[in-house]
């Protein structure tokens, strides 16, 4: 097989698919494909990577629905179980003061995630991965994703993007999951919350340089929204990177998408700052649409150029 027929680097996103649902003026629901680590991955797929959500939905309309959905976008659906009792995952979605608010139904199918023989082999064969803490709530997805995690080869990227929701998280699972990884994604309000649960500082540049000390992380990144990011890669000093202003239709999944955007970037082996430029550049783009997984493949390929050169217009 020439390089040139092979199927782009993978990304799996290790974790929850679920139905977003927004209320309506009038009363009604209007839903769209969510969980953050499938975003991640559907944005990843559209920067050209090889996008695979590794995950569990019911045996249900909800759950054909959204491998559906997945399909008609171009990404595998293999690694996608069926739960024979559990429901397809639903999350209702409400604009809050300080950005959209959740509320995450359980138990739902992606609870009951289980460490398939084929989802392995997809991460040994992967070029990274991307996790979060809101599928580890439940044990039996906390023991199957750090299992995955866990014995995934060390060349392969393991990004914890931290998303914190509602209770569904410790200390200890906290620990365990940094542990595992070996990148570290948070934005700026869930700095203090895990500063305070696992003895770091509260200064973001401060956190950053502590956590990669003491997980001894390749990266480490802290949003802050329309203030760009702070990034530090291992053995660099932090970099603040600012974002360019956009119009903003809805913020679900631009930090999704910021990952993905980061995960690119670190796959290109490109500096700090570049990599925060480009995933500012990805997670305002997802801002300025509608929903977590618009199509954005045209735009993401002329991001793709601008920052990388003729280096980004493939695959890394």
């Amino acid at each position: 097989m020439s390089d040139e027929s092979k199927a782009p680097p993978a990304v799996i996103g290790l974790g929850e698919l679920l139905w977003d649902e927004f209320a309506d003026p009038d009363g009604g629901t209007n839903r769209r494909p969510g969980g953050a680590p499938a975003n991640v991955a559907f944005q990843c797929h559209q920067l050209g990577l090889t996008g695979r959500v590794a995950t569990r939905v019911g045996r249900d309309k909800d759950g054909r629905d959204l491998v559906e959905f997945l399909t008609t976008k171009g990404l595998p659906t293999d690694l996608i179980q069926t739960d024979p009792a559990l429901p397809t995952g639903t999350v209702g979605v409400t604009e809050g003061e300080k950005g959209p608010e959740y509320v995450i139904h359980q138990p739902v199918a992606w609870d009951a995630l289980e460490a398939s023989e084929s989802i392995r082999e997809a991460i040994s064969e992967a070029a990274a991965l991307c996790f979060g803490s809101l599928a580890q709530r439940d044990i039996r997805g906390r023991t199957a994703i750090q299992a995955l995690v866990s014995g995934r080869p060390q060349s392969v990227l393991a990004a914890f993007d931290v998303n914190l929701r509602q209770d569904f998280y410790t200390a200890d699972l906290l620990r365990e999951s940094l542990k595992r990884a070996n990148v570290l994604k948070l934005n700026d309000a869930e700095v203090p919350v895990l500063a305070a649960l696992l003895g770091l500082p509260e200064e973001p540049s401060e956190f950053l340089e502590a956590a990669i000390d003491r997980w001894r992380l390749d990266a480490a990144c802290v949003t802050r929204g329309a203030e760009g990011c702070l990034v530090q890669k291992e053995g660099e000093r932090v970099v603040q990177v600012p974002a360019d202003p956009v119009t903003v239709a809805d913020t679900v999944g631009a930090g999704d998408a910021f990952t993905a955007g980061l995960i690119f970037g670190l796959l290109q082996k490109a500096d700090a700052e570049t990599c925060g430029r480009f995933a500012n550049a990805v997670g305002g783009l997802v801002a300025s649409r509608d929903g977590a997984m618009p199509d954005l493949r045209n735009e993401f390929t002329a991001l793709r150029e601008k920052h990388f050169g003729e280096q980004g217009a493939s695959a890394p």
